[in-house]
Protein backbone atom coordinates (compact mmCIF):
# COMPACT_ATOMS: atom_id res chain seq x y z
CA UNK A 1 0.00 0.00 0.00
CA UNK A 2 1.01 3.26 -1.17
CA UNK A 3 2.11 5.88 1.80
CA UNK A 4 0.72 9.28 2.09
CA UNK A 5 3.80 11.08 0.36
CA UNK A 6 3.03 8.71 -2.43
CA UNK A 7 -0.17 9.24 -2.74
CA UNK A 8 -0.45 12.88 -2.82
CA UNK A 9 2.75 12.98 -5.68
CA UNK A 10 0.21 11.07 -7.50
CA UNK A 11 -2.63 12.88 -6.89
CA UNK A 12 -0.40 16.01 -7.55
CA UNK A 13 0.21 14.58 -11.45
CA UNK A 14 -3.53 14.20 -11.71
CA UNK A 15 -4.47 10.26 -10.00
CA UNK A 16 -7.51 11.33 -8.78
CA UNK A 17 -7.92 7.59 -7.10
CA UNK A 18 -5.14 8.69 -5.17
CA UNK A 19 -7.08 11.67 -3.39
CA UNK A 20 -9.73 9.11 -3.30
CA UNK A 21 -7.70 7.19 -1.25
CA UNK A 22 -6.11 9.58 0.74
CA UNK A 23 -9.58 10.83 2.02
CA UNK A 24 -10.39 7.57 3.40
CA UNK A 25 -7.39 7.49 4.77
CA UNK A 26 -7.86 10.39 7.05
CA UNK A 27 -11.23 10.25 7.01
CA UNK A 28 -11.54 8.80 10.54
CA UNK A 29 -8.53 11.02 11.44
CA UNK A 30 -10.97 14.32 10.93
CA UNK A 31 -14.38 12.94 11.72
CA UNK A 32 -12.71 12.29 14.87
CA UNK A 33 -11.25 16.09 15.46
CA UNK A 34 -14.35 17.81 15.03
CA UNK A 35 -16.54 15.10 16.93
CA UNK A 36 -14.77 15.51 19.86
CA UNK A 37 -15.41 18.99 20.02
CA UNK A 38 -19.13 18.95 18.41
CA UNK A 39 -22.19 17.27 18.39
CA UNK A 40 -23.09 19.06 15.00
CA UNK A 41 -22.05 19.91 11.54
CA UNK A 42 -19.03 17.42 12.11
CA UNK A 43 -19.76 16.04 8.22
CA UNK A 44 -19.68 19.57 7.42
CA UNK A 45 -16.26 20.45 8.57
CA UNK A 46 -15.30 17.04 7.52
CA UNK A 47 -16.21 18.03 3.71
CA UNK A 48 -14.91 21.93 4.36
CA UNK A 49 -11.54 20.25 5.26
CA UNK A 50 -11.06 18.02 2.23
CA UNK A 51 -12.22 20.90 -0.07
CA UNK A 52 -9.17 23.17 1.66
CA UNK A 53 -7.04 20.30 1.36
CA UNK A 54 -8.05 19.76 -2.43
CA UNK A 55 -7.16 23.56 -3.49
CA UNK A 56 -4.17 23.27 -1.54
CA UNK A 57 -2.69 19.80 -2.67
CA UNK A 58 0.11 21.41 -4.49
CA UNK A 59 1.53 24.06 -1.40
CA UNK A 60 1.91 20.63 0.85
CA UNK A 61 5.46 20.98 2.33
CA UNK A 62 8.06 18.52 0.77
CA UNK A 63 8.76 16.12 2.96
CA UNK A 64 5.89 17.36 5.42
CA UNK A 65 3.36 14.66 7.12
CA UNK A 66 0.24 14.74 5.00
CA UNK A 67 -1.76 13.93 8.23
CA UNK A 68 -0.11 16.69 10.17
CA UNK A 69 -0.59 19.55 7.18
CA UNK A 70 -4.34 17.75 7.17
CA UNK A 71 -4.86 18.44 11.00
CA UNK A 72 -3.84 22.12 10.80
CA UNK A 73 -6.81 23.09 8.04
CA UNK A 74 -9.19 21.02 9.85
CA UNK A 75 -7.75 23.34 13.09
CA UNK A 76 -8.55 26.20 10.95
CA UNK A 77 -11.73 25.19 10.22
CA UNK A 78 -12.83 24.63 13.44
CA UNK A 79 -11.86 28.30 14.49
CA UNK A 80 -13.96 29.61 12.15
CA UNK A 81 -16.94 27.31 13.10
CA UNK A 82 -16.62 28.06 16.25
CA UNK A 83 -16.39 32.19 15.95
CA UNK A 84 -19.06 32.14 13.50
CA UNK A 85 -21.01 30.36 16.68
CA UNK A 86 -20.13 32.92 18.80
CA UNK A 87 -21.54 35.17 16.76
CA UNK A 88 -24.61 33.41 16.35
CA UNK A 89 -25.18 33.50 20.05
CA UNK A 90 -24.39 37.12 20.54
CA UNK A 91 -26.86 38.04 17.73
CA UNK A 92 -29.44 35.55 19.65
CA UNK A 93 -28.63 36.96 23.18
CA UNK A 94 -29.72 40.00 21.92
CA UNK A 95 -32.73 39.03 19.98
CA UNK A 96 -33.78 37.44 23.77
CA UNK A 97 -33.83 33.73 22.08
CA UNK A 98 -32.00 30.96 23.29
CA UNK A 99 -30.95 30.03 19.61
CA UNK A 100 -26.88 28.83 19.26
CA UNK A 101 -26.71 28.56 23.59
CA UNK A 102 -25.45 25.12 24.64
CA UNK A 103 -27.14 24.40 27.54
CA UNK A 104 -24.52 24.17 31.21
CA UNK A 105 -23.87 20.65 31.95
CA UNK A 106 -25.34 19.39 35.00
CA UNK A 107 -23.15 17.43 37.49
CA UNK A 108 -23.09 13.13 37.49
CA UNK A 109 -22.26 10.03 38.92
CA UNK A 110 -19.74 8.45 36.99
CA UNK A 111 -21.76 4.69 36.57
CA UNK A 112 -20.26 2.49 33.99
CA UNK A 113 -17.81 2.85 31.00
CA UNK A 114 -20.48 4.33 28.71
CA UNK A 115 -21.50 6.65 31.08
CA UNK A 116 -17.45 7.90 32.46
CA UNK A 117 -16.97 8.38 28.28
CA UNK A 118 -20.14 10.80 28.62
CA UNK A 119 -18.55 12.61 31.25
CA UNK A 120 -14.76 13.12 30.42
CA UNK A 121 -15.81 14.00 27.17
CA UNK A 122 -18.27 16.74 28.55
CA UNK A 123 -15.24 17.35 30.38
CA UNK A 124 -13.06 17.88 27.89
CA UNK A 125 -15.27 19.94 25.83
CA UNK A 126 -15.16 22.55 28.76
CA UNK A 127 -11.14 23.11 28.25
CA UNK A 128 -9.95 26.32 25.89
CA UNK A 129 -9.72 24.88 22.37
CA UNK A 130 -6.22 25.15 22.29
CA UNK A 131 -5.79 22.54 25.18
CA UNK A 132 -8.45 20.45 23.77
CA UNK A 133 -7.20 20.00 20.29
CA UNK A 134 -3.77 19.32 21.41
CA UNK A 135 -5.02 16.57 24.20
CA UNK A 136 -7.07 15.23 20.95
CA UNK A 137 -4.19 14.95 18.62
CA UNK A 138 -1.97 13.77 21.34
CA UNK A 139 -4.43 10.87 22.89
CA UNK A 140 -6.69 9.86 19.55
CA UNK A 141 -4.23 10.74 16.73
CA UNK A 142 -1.29 9.70 18.83
CA UNK A 143 0.47 11.94 17.17
CA UNK A 144 3.99 12.68 18.33
CA UNK A 145 4.73 16.43 20.31
CA UNK A 146 6.78 17.62 17.02
CA UNK A 147 4.44 16.26 14.76
CA UNK A 148 1.71 18.44 16.86
CA UNK A 149 3.74 21.49 16.79
CA UNK A 150 3.96 21.40 12.98
CA UNK A 151 0.23 20.89 12.85
CA UNK A 152 -0.52 23.87 15.26
CA UNK A 153 2.28 25.99 13.90
CA UNK A 154 3.40 26.17 17.43
CA UNK A 155 6.94 25.38 19.45
CA UNK A 156 7.20 21.66 20.65
CA UNK A 157 7.45 23.52 24.25
CA UNK A 158 4.55 25.14 24.15
CA UNK A 159 2.86 21.73 23.07
CA UNK A 160 3.87 20.23 25.96
CA UNK A 161 2.94 22.38 28.13
CA UNK A 162 -0.17 22.78 27.02
CA UNK A 163 -0.57 18.90 27.54
CA UNK A 164 0.77 19.44 31.50
CA UNK A 165 -1.87 21.92 31.56
CA UNK A 166 -4.71 20.62 30.05
CA UNK A 167 -4.48 17.39 32.01
CA UNK A 168 -4.33 19.35 35.44
CA UNK A 169 -7.43 21.03 34.52
CA UNK A 170 -9.21 17.79 33.44
CA UNK A 171 -8.66 16.32 36.59
CA UNK A 172 -9.98 19.33 38.16
CA UNK A 173 -12.89 19.41 36.01
CA UNK A 174 -14.14 15.79 36.59
CA UNK A 175 -13.77 16.34 40.35
CA UNK A 176 -16.34 19.06 39.90
CA UNK A 177 -18.82 17.03 38.03
CA UNK A 178 -18.85 14.14 39.72
CA UNK A 179 -18.95 15.81 43.14
CA UNK A 180 -16.95 12.56 44.52
CA UNK A 181 -13.51 13.87 44.99
CA UNK A 182 -12.60 11.27 47.23
CA UNK A 183 -14.44 8.17 44.97
CA UNK A 184 -11.48 7.47 43.35
CA UNK A 185 -8.64 8.64 45.66
CA UNK A 186 -8.68 11.95 45.36
CA UNK A 187 -6.81 13.40 41.77
CA UNK A 188 -4.26 10.80 41.68
CA UNK A 189 -7.25 7.84 41.39
CA UNK A 190 -8.50 9.65 37.86
CA UNK A 191 -6.31 7.76 34.85
CA UNK A 192 -6.70 10.78 33.12
CA UNK A 193 -5.04 9.97 29.52
CA UNK A 194 -6.01 6.76 30.06
CA UNK A 195 -9.54 7.77 30.10
CA UNK A 196 -8.68 10.29 26.99
CA UNK A 197 -7.08 7.42 25.15
CA UNK A 198 -10.45 5.06 25.66
CA UNK A 199 -12.58 7.93 23.92
CA UNK A 200 -10.89 7.18 21.08
CA UNK A 201 -13.76 5.02 19.25
CA UNK A 202 -16.44 6.45 20.98
CA UNK A 203 -16.05 9.62 19.40
CA UNK A 204 -15.05 7.74 15.64
CA UNK A 205 -18.13 6.40 14.73
CA UNK A 206 -20.15 8.57 12.61
CA UNK A 207 -23.40 6.72 14.05
CA UNK A 208 -23.02 8.24 17.33
CA UNK A 209 -23.27 11.66 15.80
CA UNK A 210 -26.95 13.36 16.56
CA UNK A 211 -29.13 13.89 14.22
Amino acid sequence: MPDDEELLARWRRGDTHSGEVLVERHFPRLYRFFRGRLDHDVADLVQRTFLACVAARDRVPVNASFGAYLTGIAHNQLLMHLRTLRRRRVVAAEQGTNEGRSPSPSPSQVVGARERQDLVLRAIRGLPVAQQVTLQLRYWDQMTVPEIAHALDIPPGTVKSRLHSALERLRSRLIELTETPHRSGGKSGYDIERWIGSLRGFVVNPAETPA
